[in-house]
Formats: structure tokens, C-alpha cells, sequence
């Protein structure tokens, strides 16, 4: 073995036996796994990891096998669902290639945006983390000043914009490694940072930078107290996630001459509107624990997904493909924010919050009819189909769908599960997750808020989102037809009425 490959990660290496993050908020894996689902597991990711490009087209359109796979494994998905939902998405992937050179410690931030050069970054990541370790390797290429701003002028790396560039894929996809102690999905998810192209450049423009690394600001360190009794839902002083989104929706300069084409919109809310957004984030207060604040976005994202997504009494959800993503990539922050310094954690999560958004704006920042969507939802859902007939004693009572239904997430995951979507897996696991911590939030948490119906949000949103969207997916478990795509209409023309 030449010495190049002796200082490398093997393929067993690379992909381990999962386990689970023991960062505060992580996700559990439920019950469901077997030694041989683990086996399928590890067999499916090295794999996709051996044979395929991190974009399965020229237009950059993402890998996302091992996202769906560990997704449903985590779910107790057994080995022959995983083994049919790879080979579903092994059947439009791009082979791998090899990168026209090495990537070097020397030459790492000449071919940044260049998807050529994927396999040679793979090969450099690996080399890295296998010398310096996985979280020493994040910080230094993502997070330092020299992965961001350029010696003696030049472009910049702008690595940490290229983490959150991409509908925020780099970010997932190093999350993974990170919540499931993975190395080979940590060396991915670097690798796709650096073939990014830079996309965010107005809203975490390199002067956030410009203070010393190793100098925590007061704001910063107390991120790290302890002991600190308030919520997010609960503060009364500062600015709340939720009354940023308020204060974002209600500003008429974002959000205009909106088209159809969706990739513009996303560019021109950038390029246009990016200083407003971060004037916006700027504002939001960093107090407390780190898991508060991750919860204030986890909140402010479900609610543009869910909220935002339901269009009135009766309507199915317009289930938009872009919103889903900031619900499933939120699942990661919490991986990632005790994995990194405090002043990166708030570089992060400010970059983060702008990001979404913009997301946000450029899908057309739909009214968020909060009293309206709690009154016309259910926490509470019928499967089509045949249903059991429960038996005299059944508690509460034999005609109580509540004795057919008694847990929605077991019917949920149940159909979801079984569904050939790979990102449905993704989203309900993150919504479980979050029903699991903030399930017992009350009513008049967030009232101290300025988002108008703030006073309604509870923790049964999380199921209610879930709901809406497996009735707008379909309950294939249960015999109905799946949709076969996300929703990509937008929301233009409900933006457009609620401001008439």
C-alpha cells in the first residue's frame, strides 16, 4: 500500500456502525433495527459512496441516497426497504469521475465551485480528518477566517457561504455524519461544500469575519451559560425568531417582482433584498442555551412550512419542496452548534436564519393564518382504508377512533416509511422529533411575540404539519396513490391577494 493510501480512511473506516449524536436535542433511532438492516445500511452508503457523484446532473441537482437511507433506517425502516429505496435512487445517479488533479493543502481553494474536482476534494477531506479528526477539520474549512476571506486580496473561499449554499445540502449532508458519527458522510458533505458555488454573498457577507478567531463576545459566551431558567417561547426581552419572520413578511420590499422561475426569484432575493434580510437577522437576540435558540428556528421554519403551506379550510397543503427543507435541515443545528466554537454557532445560526428567509421571500412569503390553520387542522388522523374493530374494553371505548388511531406518529411513520418518496422519510422524522421535545409547549408561549396569531402556536403543530402532509403525499400503506412530487407552484398568487 503506497503511503498516500496508508495516511487515508478505509471504507469500513468511513462508514461505521451508526450511533447517535449525544449533542442535546439530537434525534433518537427508533426502535426497528436489526444486524442485518445495520449491515444494509453500511453496504448502501459505502457504495453510493465508491460509485456516485454528489450531483446526479449538469444542473447540479443533489445526491440524496444517503439521506433517504439513513432516514429510514433511523425509523427502523428493516433491510429490504432500504435495499428498494436505494436502488430507486441509484437509478438516475451520476457515476463518480476522477477530479482532473489532486486537491492539496496547497492548492485546496483554487477549484472551489468546480464539480470536477469533487473526487479530489473526497480524497483530501479524508486524508484531513483522518490525521486531524472530524471537528478540527469543520472548523478549520469551514469556520476559521482563512476558509472565508482571502490573504492579500483575490476572491474569497467563502467556505461557510458555500456550506449554506446549495438549498442548504452541504449543511445536511455534514450533519448526518455528525448526528450518526459517520466520518465518510463528514468527508461528503466538505467535499460538496467546496464544489459549491457561493450563492448567499448579501446575506453573510465576509465582514462577519473580520473579528479575531479566538475572541468570544459577550453575547457569545454567555451562549455557553448554564442554568439560565427562560425559554426561547418564554423571554421577554429581545428579539424573538418569530417576530423577525413578523417583521420580514410585514416589509413590502421583499417579495417584489416575483416570477415564476424560482432559481431567479432565490438569486434576486439575494442580490436585492440580502442587506434587508440580514439588517433582519441582525436583530434577532442571542440569549440562553444553545437549544433555545435552535428551537426558535426549529419554530419560525415548521411554522413557514406548515403555516405558510396551508392555503384555507379544506385545501390540501401545498407541500413546497423548498420550504421542506428548512424543517429537515433544521434537524441538524443542534449536531452541529456543540460541535463548534460560540462565535461560529452565531455565525451559523445567523447564516441560517437569513437563508431561510430568503427561502421564504422567494417562494413568495405566503400570509402565516395561524388562528386559521389551528381551527381547520386535526392532531388526530383517519387512515383510508380498512381499520381495525377494536374489542369490548378497548380503551377509551370500542367506537373511539382513538382506539383505532391511538398514536398519529405510529400511523404517520407507519405509511411513511413504505413511501417511495426520498424526502418524506426525512421531513416526518424531523417532525416527530420535534413533537418529542416541544410537544408539550402551551398555547401562549410565543404571545410575547409580534407574529400576528403567535398566541395559537402549540405543540401539537409539529403533528399537524405531519398530518397535512402525509394526507397531501398520500397513505400508500394504506392503498392510496402517492404524489409523485413535491409541491413547486410557490405561492405567488396567495402573497399577491394578501397584500390587496
Amino acid at each position: 500500500m503506497s503511503t498516500k493510501e496508508a495516511s487515508t480512511l478505509t471504507l469500513n473506516e468511513l462508514f461505521p456502525s451508526p450511533t447517535p449524536s449525544t449533542a442535546p436535542g439530537s434525534p433518537r433511532f427508533w426502535p426497528g433495527l436489526t444486524p442485518t438492516s445495520v449491515e444494509e445500511l453500511k453496504t448502501n452508503l459505502k457504495d453510493n459512496h465508491e460509485r456516485w457523484h454528489i450531483f446526479f446532473n449538469d444542473m447540479r441537482f443533489h445526491n440524496h441516497s444517503a439521506h433517504s437511507a439513513l432516514a429510514l433506517w433511523a425509523l427502523g425502516a428493516d433491510e429490504s426497504i432500504l435495499q428498494a429505496s436505494y436502488k430507486d435512487s441509484s437509478a438516475y445517479q451520476r457515476p463518480a469521475f476522477e477530479a482532473p488533479n489532486a486537491i492539496t493543502a496547497t492548492n485546496w481553494k483554487d477549484h472551489l465551485g468546480d464539480e470536477k474536482y469533487y473526487q479530489g476534494y473526497l480524497k483530501f477531506f479524508n486524508e484531513e480528518i483522518k490525521t486531524h479528526g472530524g471537528d478540527e477539520v469543520l472548523k478549520k474549512y469551514v469556520f476559521t477566517n482563512e476558509a472565508n476571506i482571502a490573504a492579500g486580496g483575490g476572491p474569497n473561499p467563502s467556505m461557510l457561504q458555500r456550506f449554506l449554499a446549495g438549498l442548504l445540502h452541504p449543511l445536511i449532508h455534514t450533519g448526518y455524519g455528525l448526528e450518526f458519527n459517520l466520518p465518510g458522510m463528514l468527508v461528503e458533505g466538505l467535499a460538496q461544500t467546496a464544489v459549491h458555488e457561493v450563492q448567499t454573498e448579501n446575506l453573510l457577507p465576509a465582514s462577519v469575519f473580520k473579528s479575531n478567531d479566538g475572541v468570544e463576545n459577550l453575547t457569545s459566551r454567555l451562549l455557553r451559560g448554564v442554568g439560565l431558567k427562560n425559554t426561547p417561547a418564554e423571554h421577554k426581552d429581545g428579539v424573538h425568531a418569530l417576530t423577525v419572520l413578523a417583521r420580514v413578511f410585514a416589509d413590502d420590499r421583499l417579495g417584489k417582482n416575483l416570477t415564476e422561475d424560482i432559481r431567479k426569484n432565490f438569486s434576486d432575493t439575494v442580490l436585492n433584498g440580502g442587506h434587508i434580510i440580514k439588517e433582519y437577522t441582525d436583530q434577532w437576540t442571542f440569549h440562553g442555551k444553545l437549544e433555545d435558540l435552535v428551537e426558535e428556528l426549529v419554530w419560525a421554519n415548521v411554522v413557514i412550512y406548515a403555516i405558510g403551506g396551508w392555503e384555507g379550510a379544506g385545501k390540501p397543503l401545498n407541500a413546497d419542496f423548498f420550504y421542506m427543507h428548512l424543517v429537515t435541515s433544521s434537524l441538524f443545528l443542534s449536531s452541529l452548534v456543540h460541535r463548534i466554537s460560540s462565535t461560529d454557532a452565531e455565525r451559523l445560526l445567523r447564516g441560517y436564519f437569513a437563508i431561510s428567509l430568503a427561502v421564504y421571500i422567494s417562494q413568495g412569503k405566503p400570509t402565516l393564518d395561524i388562528a386559521g390553520f389551528y381551527e381547520d387542522t386535526t392532531v388526530h388522523p383517519t387512515p383510508p382504508g380498512p381499520l381495525p374493530t377494536p374489542s369490548e374494553g378497548t380503551h377509551p371505548s370500542p367506537s373511539s377512533p382513538i382506539a383505532v388511531t391511538p398514536n398519529p406518529w405510529f400511523a404517520i411513520l407507519q405509511t411513511t416509511i413504505v413511501h417511495r418518496d426520498d424526502h418524506l422519510p426525512k421531513l416526518q422524522r424531523a417532525l416527530s422529533h420535534y413533537a418529542e421535545l416541544y410537544g408539550g409547549r402551551i398555547s401562549g408561549s410565543f404571545a410575547n411575540t409580534e407574529l400576528k396569531g403567535a398566541e395559537h402556536l402549540d405543540g401539537t403543530l409539529f403533528v399537524r404539519a405531519a398530518i397535512l402532509t402525509t394526507n397531501r403525499m398520500g397513505w400508500v400503506r394504506e392503498g392510496e396513490p402517492p404524489l409523485h412530487f413535491w409541491d413547486r407552484r410557490g405561492f405567488f398568487k396567495s402573497s399577491a391577494e394578501s397584500k390587496a
